[in-house]
């Protein structure tokens, strides 16, 4: 970047990777677990990106690096297994958010337009094209990517604090909804738990600001502000549209409209309408995050082959992008034609929390050089791994393939280093 960036610009960046596509993909899987404790289970969530965004904002400020992630965790472990091994599976979950993003969008958009009589085989057309449109995009022009997000953060958000808005007075009109919301519908502190995990693909985002802080002006003083105001801002927005949906529908109509569960969320209040523009909302909101998340990705693949913990050939050009941006489009379309979307969440979240814990224990050993305080640090790793096996254990109970296609993730990024290395 040859300009500089201001506070509001990185805290955009920040609002923006965090409210794509996840708070439309994941909502009706974490009131589905959770039930009337969806907003505790949102708070949960927020509490460890939260804790976890402090660690990000003192490694940035000190090491003001583009690669973001990819270059805490070389500068602190060398390029070696572990390092590359780390930095693939942050590549591979990008392709699995790829994947999540683009089942909402199918899912609403198989809701406003039917091609086929077979809902299923609808969703699974729109999924692979937009991927494919992305990847095009991306190919024609970095530049338009840029003005798609921009143009898709300011409508996502007017619309959603729209839909608060409304729903709140719908509540105030009609305070006998509030009912799904007291203790007595909670579930269980583990299951609210494993809900909050389950979303926590809706809180990842807030790392994409890492790789804007070495343009950002003012950075001693301005880092910090950039995470705490986004990640800060996304929470509230995330339990006053958890508390408007748990209000709005009987669990049994959530249960039935999972997939789209927030556009149905706005139909009593404001009937077909607001299905129809919750909907496009929805169809904006995740086709911008599949376009920021392929440039995104495609990069991340870059910076890893270049620091030689993947093959040189992933660095070359094809049409003058790195190759890893048709890689990522083929292998998310692979995955989300394949697996459902609780199992592409469950595998999205697991990644996610495993590389956090990672930097968590990295800002943890620099403590001293970071000028920050270690029992944050500490205190954010040990909730991202307690967090981590909480997900894994409530999965495996009712959705082993995700569970196994998480740990294989793992596994997988590991082991193709080991055999890279070698060679």
């Amino acid at each position: 970047m040859n300009k500089k960036i201001g506070l509001k610009d990185a805290v955009s960046i920040g609002i923006g990777g965090m409210v794509g596509g996840g708070i439309f993909a994941v909502l009706g899987l974490a009131v589905s677990l959770a039930k009337g404790g969806t907003p505790v289970a949102f708070t949960w969530a927020g509490i460890i990106a939260f804790f976890t965004a402090y660690s990000y904002a003192k490694l940035s400020k000190k090491y003001p690096q583009n690669g973001g992630t990819v270059d805490f965790v070389n500068n602190n472990f060398g390029n070696g297994i572990f390092s590359g091994g780390v930095n693939n599976l942050l590549w591979i979950s990008y392709i699995v958010m790829l994947a999540l993003y683009a089942s909402a969008f199918g899912s609403y958009a198989s809701e406003l337009f039917s091609i086929t009589a077979s809902k299923e085989m609808n969703v699974h057309i729109y999924e692979s094209a937009i991927l494919i449109i992305a990847l095009l995009i991306n190919y024609l022009s970095v530049k338009l990517v840029g003005r798609i997000e921009s143009v898709a953060v300011i409508i996502k958000l007017i619309i959603l604090i729209g839909f608060i808005i409304f729903g709140l007075y719908g509540l105030t009109t009609n305070p006998e909804n509030l009912h799904q919301l007291s203790p007595k519908n909670w579930e269980n502190p583990f299951l609210i738990l494993s809900g909050g995990m389950v979303i926590f693909v809706a809180y990842e985002g807030f790392e994409l600001i890492a790789n804007s802080v070495s343009d950002l002006k003012d950075r001693e003083k301005n880092t910090e502000k950039a995470y705490f105001m986004a990640v800060g801002f996304v929470i509230i927005l995330y339990i006053l549209i958890a508390i408007v949906t748990v209000g709005a529908l009987p669990f049994k109509e959530i249960a039935d409209a999972q997939d789209y569960v927030l556009a149905k969320a706005a139909e009593p209040t404001l009937g077909k309408a607001g299905f129809s523009i919750i909907t496009i909302t929805a169809l904006i909101s995740t086709f911008s995050a599949i376009n920021a998340t392929v440039l995104g990705s495609g990069r991340v693949n870059y910076d890893i082959a270049q620091g030689n913990e993947l093959p040189e050939y992933f660095s070359r050009q094809f049409f003058g992008k790195p190759v890893g941006f048709l890689i990522t489009a083929v292998l998310s379309v692979a995955l989300v034609n394949i697996f459902n979307l609780q199992s592409i969440s469950t595998a999205g979240s697991a990644g996610f929390l495993l590389i956090f814990s990672i930097v968590n224990y990295i800002a943890f050993k620099r403590y001293d050089e970071l000028n920050s305080k270690k029992w944050i640090h500490l205190t954010a790793g040990i909730l991202c791994i307690i967090a981590f096996f909480t997900l894994i254990i409530q999965q495996y109970g009712q959705n082993k393939t995700g569970v196994f296609i998480s740990l294989g993730i793992i596994f997988f990024s590991f082991l193709i280093e080991v055999f890279y290395k070698k060679k």
